[in-house]
């Protein structure tokens, strides 16, 4: 009796290991299979989302650059794109931080308007190593290989088109043998798009220069003389003051080449405070660049004399569309490969057009395109 219970009880026991193996292999077969429907839905979900794409602009102190991030923003969003935009407040260290952030986020690809275009390689090469596509906007990132493309406006022909504006207003293609007194403002010393400006500036400046129709009182020619950090009007307005109290107190100053509104702005702040913009002693040309509303208001009034009109959406089309191309596996389209030699490599760019604005012309430019409302400009 006690062996046929012994016996009944080991096949009891094998009995049930077996089913419980069993039910252990189907359990691990369900889990497996779970598993492996959970990675085709992620999958699936991928292929049917659009890439994440993160936005690094340098400040918000310019209107320009806040611009420049909602019509990415709006642009990339419309066609179905996430978007992360974030400024810099001109600090570099916020700006690593913030691209670090981005790429912790997991981005796809990562436009980048830079603050200092030589303070960025360490976390490009992060990005690079986690496969993000990087396109620097407007402003060249410096000594890095990883940099996929260039998105800006032909930089030299700024400076030409900045250059003879002076030149024209001045009558000297006309034969006008001056000597008319100038001085020169250049943009960022960190910035390559200032030192390109500044190329295009002397190519037309430097005839007139050598004949002595213009004559730059304070002898400050070279970039590091005129270079003003960070773009900045106060800079600008204090260095315009220093210039005017040691060189102009028996001269007059006929033209102030400015780069950008904001130190145009500067400059005719510290002109003012002179006496110049009276019928007795007008104000110089002065020039500028980035079309913003306070610059437009200045032309308008008949302060400021001309800006360079740089159509953002242009930047951010050509933006998106190297983007797009990415996204089908295609080769995007540039316009130049020579040029934008970052100091590792010449990265591929796509250049766009600037324009010459003044009073006569902004309506047409500005308004009639759609950039601004008149409403915007009063």
């Amino acid at each position: 009796m006690k062996k046929t219970f012994k016996s009944l009880l080991v096949l009891l026991v094998a009995a049930f290991a077996f089913t419980a193996c069993g039910n252990s292999d189907n359990s691990n077969n369900a889990e497996e299979g779970k598993a492996e429907t959970k990675t085709e839905e992620k999958a699936d979900k991928k292929d049917n989302e659009k890439a994440y794409v993160g936005i690094e602009m340098p400040t918000k102190s310019s209107q320009r650059w806040i611009d420049d991030g909602n019509n990415l923003v709006k642009q990339l969003e419309d066609l179905g794109y996430k978007t992360d935009l974030q400024y810099g407040e001109d600090k570099v260290e916020n700006q690593v931080a913030q691209i670090e952030n981005m790429i912790t986020k997991g981005v796809d690809y990562l436009v980048i308007a830079s603050i200092d275009g030589s303070a960025l390689t360490d976390v490009l090469q992060k990005a690079a190593d986690a496969s993000i596509k990087v396109i620097a906007y407007d402003r060249l990132l410096m000594n890095s290989e990883n940099v996929d493309y260039y998105v800006t406006f032909d930089n030299f022909k700024v400076g030409t088109l900045t250059a003879q504006y002076i030149v024209d207003k001045l009558g000297l293609s006309d034969g006008e043998k001056g000597p008319f007194n100038m001085e020169i403002f250049s943009g960022s010393p960190d910035d390559n798009n200032a030192l390109i400006n500044y190329q295009g500036y002397m190519d037309v400046l430097n005839p007139y220069l050598e004949d002595g129709s213009l004559n730059i009182v304070s002898g400050q020619k070279d970039f590091n003389q005129t270079a003003t950090l960070r773009w900045d009007g106060s800079t600008a307005q204090s260095r315009m003051d220093n210039l005017l109290s040691a060189y102009y107190t028996d001269e007059t100053i006929d033209a102030v080449l400015s780069p950008i509104d904001a130190i145009s702005l500067g400059c005719i702040s510290s002109l003012k405070g002179v006496g110049y913009g009276t019928e007795e002693k007008p104000l110089p040309v002065i020039t500028g660049q980035d079309a913003n509303v306070a610059g437009v208001q200045s032309i308008i009034n008949g302060e400021q004399t001309m800006t360079i009109f740089k159509d953002t959406r242009l930047l951010s089309d050509a933006t998106t569309k190297i983007i797009e191309a990415l996204e089908k596996g295609e080769e995007p389209e540039v316009n130049d490969t020579e040029t934008y030699d970052n100091g590792v490599k010449v990265v591929p760019s796509n250049l766009s057009d600037p324009v010459a604005v003044d009073k006569d012309n902004y309506k047409e430019q500005l308004i009639d395109s759609g950039y601004y409302t008149e409403e915007e400009l009063k």
